[in-house]
C-alpha cells in the first residue's frame, strides 16, 4: 500500500526543489532503494517560475527576470538479494536560468542573463540489519559549468564544466505492516575548480565554488486504511555557496553570486489510495525567508507551496503526473536595494515507472 500511495507523493513534493536554496533542483532523495523488486522510472518536468522587481521605490521595474526551463531524472534498482539493494540515479542536481529583458532598462541590470547546468550520476547500496534497520552509501559524480553576462560592469565570464565526487551515507528503519519508514541521508559537499573566460582577462582565469553539503530526514507512516502520511526535511549549508571569478574580483570587487544563510525545507503530505487502479495525494511546501539580502542573479528568499498529484498502476506500470504551486518568497538584493516581491511559479511533471 505504501509504495503505491508514494509514487504520488514523492513526486507532488518533487517540483518544489525547483526554488529551494534559490538553485536547488533534486531533493537527491534515496525513496528508490526501497522499492520492491527491480525497478526502473524516467521522470521530466518543467517549471515556469515569474520573478520581478522593483528598485528607486518602484520607479524602474525588473521585468520578469526567470525563463522556464525543463528538468529531467532517471533512476534503476536492483535487488541483488533479500538484504542488499542497489540503485543507480541520474539528476539535474543545481540550475540557475536568468534573463533579465533588455526592454527592462534602465533598471540596472536589464540585459543581465545566467546559466548554470549541472548532471549527478549516483551510485547507491543499501544494506538491511535485523528489527528492520538498513544502511545505505554510496559515491555521486557531478559536473557543472556556466555562462554570465552583465551588461551594467560590461562583463561576461564562461566557466568550462569540472567533474568532482561526493559521497552519500544514510540510514533507515522500516515497519511494513504499517507503511512506516524514517531514512536519515548525509551528502557530502562538492568543490569544482572551474576554468573560466572572463572578458576582463586575456588569459584563461580559475576558481572554486562548493555545491554544499546536505542532510535529508524522509519519512512516512500509515494513519489508517489506505491512507499514508509523509514528509522531509532537509538541510543544506548554502552559506558555504559563493562565485568569485578572479578578474571580476579584481576589476568590479566582489562576488557575481554568493548565499548568506543555509536553507531549511519542509514538506508534508498525505496520500490516498482509492483503488487497485488509482491513488492520488497532495503535499505541502515550505522553505522560511532568512531575511538576508540575496544576489541580483538569484533575488528570491525562500517559499510556500501546494502540490497535487495522481498514479494510475496497470500491471508493472505505474504513470504519475503532478502540478505545483510555489509563492516565492519575497526579497531584498544588494547593491541596488531591489524589492522582488509577490512572485510565483508553476511546475508541472510525468513520471513511468516500472517494476519487474
Amino acid at each position: 500500500m505504501g509504495r503505491v500511495i508514494m509514487a504520488a507523493g514523492a513526486f507532488a513534493m518533487g517540483a518544489t526543489s525547483a526554488v529551494a536554496g534559490g538553485l536547488e533542483r533534486s531533493p537527491q532523495s534515496v525513496a528508490i532503494l526501497f522499492e520492491q523488486g527491480n525497478y526502473a522510472e524516467f521522470s521530466i518536468g518543467g517549471i515556469n517560475p515569474d520573478v520581478s522587481g522593483t528598485v528607486a521605490g518602484g520607479a524602474l521595474s525588473s521585468g520578469d527576470m526567470t525563463t522556464g526551463y525543463g528538468t529531467f531524472s532517471f533512476g534503476y534498482k536492483h535487488a541483488l538479494n533479500d538484504k542488499v539493494d542497489l540503485a543507480l540515479i541520474i539528476d539535474q542536481p543545481v540550475g540557475v536560468n536568468v534573463s533579465y529583458p533588455i526592454s527592462a532598462a534602465p533598471y540596472p541590470f536589464a540585459g543581465s542573463t545566467a546559466d548554470v547546468d549541472s548532471l549527478a550520476f549516483t551510485g547507491l547500496i543499501r544494506y538491511k540489519l535485523p528489527q528492520n534497520f538498513s544502511v545505505l552509501g554510496g559515491v555521486r559524480t557531478e559536473t557543472v559549468d556556466g555562462v554570465v553576462g552583465i551588461p551594467l560592469f560590461s562583463y561576461t565570464m564562461t566557466a568550462d564544466g569540472d567533474r568532482q565526487w561526493g559521497y552519500v551515507l544514510g540510514v533507515a528503519w522500516e515497519k511494513p505492516e504499517i507503511a512506516a519508514r524514517v531514512a536519515l541521508t548525509y551528502n557530502s559537499a562538492m568543490t569544482h575548480t572551474l576554468s573560466a573566460n572572463e572578458n576582463f582577462s586575456p588569459v584563461p582565469t580559475e576558481f572554486a565554488t562548493e555545491i554544499p553539503q546536505s542532510v535529508n530526514l524522509e519519512f512516512q507512516t500509515g494513519i489508517a486504511k489506505d491512507t499514508l502520511l509523509f514528509g522531509s526535511v532537509r538541510w543544506v549549508e548554502w552559506s558555504v555557496f559563493d562565485i568569485t571569478p578572479p578578474a571580476f574580483n579584481a576589476v568590479v570587487g566582489g562576488s557575481i553570486a554568493n548565499i548568506d544563510d543555509d536553507t531549511v525545507s519542509y514538506t508534508l503530505g498525505l496520500g490516498r489510495r482509492f483503488n487497485e487502479t488509482w491513488s492520488g495525494a497532495v503535499t505541502l511546501g515550505y522553505e522560511p525567508s532568512t531575511g538576508s539580502p540575496t544576489g541580483n542573479l538569484g533575488p528570491t528568499d525562500g517559499y510556500r507551496s501546494i502540490g497535487v498529484a495522481a498514479t494510475y498502476t496497470r500491471g508493472n506500470i505505474k504513470v504519475t503526473g503532478g502540478l505545483r504551486y510555489v509563492d516565492i518568497g519575497d526579497a531584498t538584493t544588494r547593491g541596488v536595494n531591489g524589492n522582488f516581491t509577490g512572485n510565483e511559479g508553476i511546475g508541472a511533471g510525468l513520471r513511468i515507472g516500472y517494476s519487474f
